[in-house]
């Protein structure tokens, strides 16, 4: 567990909790049975694409531009993110205690609590909205009382970019590059802002899980959700992938700073336009490898 703070306005870290330092587990073994996800994915064709940026809407200290051109060799992804079930099938498999389980707290949105549990929990300072959950974990995405039982199809949340490695171990894949995410995101359009396009809304369709209404405080759920939506939701982009932007943020392999953070990639159900349009496809964020929050998920690649 990181002794740095790393919030932002989009994810707290672990750092802005507590400073008790905790070894990432070691990767469990890969089992059989579990390369039926490796199956699941979606083969790319690689190739050159104009990736980042140059929309001074954006964020240019997140490194968002300049707009350069890129390239990856063919490989495959997920077509969408793993699921609470998928996570459940290697626990039961491995054993894996995420570092959430571990460490005994996690970040949730306070919207999403009980009043009683939001007004105990401690609240992270930068990012008010957030709260340092004790108990909360991938398997109680909203604390001691909840369960990710009724969203089987939702992905999971409350788990760090270890513990993405360590599905990834097992399961035969490994985290996207952030080349490969961005153009597996953008679904072979050039220099979108979304996946499906430059309007957000077209037609008056919602195409993304992010905040409707009034951020933090007033949600209109306008499409009817609040917090995760299931990983199919939502028209899959040109390439058949399903939410690449809003719902989680989802792990990408590389570093964001040399030793410090990880790359997230998508923006999630907490985005939004008054304060973080992270939900373009060019949009970058990150956090510290063992940090999780109740918006961060991932989707696997090879």
């Amino acid at each position: 567990m990181s002794s740095a703070s790393s919030s932002s306005c989009c994810t707290p870290g672990h750092g802005d909790a507590t400073t008790v330092t905790i070894a990432p587990a070691p990767p469990p073994p890969r089992s059989a049975s579990a390369l039926r996800v490796a199956r699941q994915l979606v083969d790319l064709p690689g190739g050159r694409f104009l990736m980042g940026t140059d929309d001074p809407t954006g964020f240019p200290a997140d490194g968002e531009g300049p707009v350069r051109e890129a390239e990856t060799a063919p490989f495959r992804i997920a077509p969408a993110a793993v699921t609470n079930a998928q996570f459940a099938t290697f626990v039961k498999a491995t054993g894996h205690v995420t570092e959430a389980e571990r460490f005994g707290v996690s970040f949730v949105f306070a919207g999403l609590l009980p009043d009683q549990l939001a007004s105990s929990s401690p609240t992270v300072a930068a990012v008010p909205w957030w709260r340092a959950v004790q108990g909360a974990d991938w398997r109680r995405p909203a604390g001691p009382g909840s369960s990710f039982a009724p969203r089987q199809n939702h992905p999971v949340v409350h788990v760090s970019w270890n513990d993405a490695q360590a599905y990834c171990a097992w399961s035969g894949t490994r985290l996207p590059t952030e080349v490969e995410w961005e153009y597996a995101a953008r679904g072979g359009l050039e220099q979108q802002r979304y996946p499906w396009g430059d309007e957000l809304t077209p037609g008056g369709t919602q195409m993304c899980n992010i905040w409707q209404g009034e951020f933090p405080t007033h949600n209109t759920a306008a499409h009817r959700r609040f917090g995760t939506a299931p990983v199919t939701s939502y028209r899959p982009n040109g390439y058949g992938l399903y939410n690449v932007v809003g719902n989680v943020w989802e792990w990408c392999e590389d570093w964001f700073t040399p030793d410090a953070s990880r790359v997230m990639r998508g923006g999630s159900y907490l985005c939004h336009d008054s304060y973080c349009n992270r939900y373009r496809v060019a949009a970058r964020s990150s956090n510290t490898p063992d940090s999780s929050t109740g918006n961060i998920g991932f989707r696997v690649a090879a």
